[in-house]
């Protein structure tokens, strides 16, 4: 990989990067989303996505690693927009007899 597109990738996730307190509230943790890391990955449908957690969680298991120490399923509030059709009254013009 050229060092260009590793510049790329390192922007992109820079740019979606969180910044929490730890358990012990000793220090600041990066993190990054499923949901934010989704598309910087290239991933546009979430249940594939999902799946190569699943898989990255799997190898943690099998290699002994601790999953605690790299994922945590959380909960995130998010601003949903209502969608959906309304009921518009027209009037239609109807052939001539």
């Amino acid at each position: 990989m050229d060092k260009q597109r590793i510049l790329q990738y390192k922007t992109s996730f820079d740019s979606i990067a969180q910044h929490i307190i730890n358990d012990d509230n000793s220090e600041q943790v990066e993190v990054w989303f499923a949901r934010d890391l989704q598309s910087v990955l290239g991933y546009v449908r979430w249940e594939n996505f999902t799946e190569a957690i699943n898989r990255a969680v799997e190898s943690c298991k099998t290699q002994g690693v601790s999953i605690d120490d790299h994922f945590r399923e959380v909960t995130k509030m998010v601003k949903i927009v209502k969608v959906g059709k309304k009921i518009e009254k027209t009037t239609k013009k109807l052939p001539k007899k």
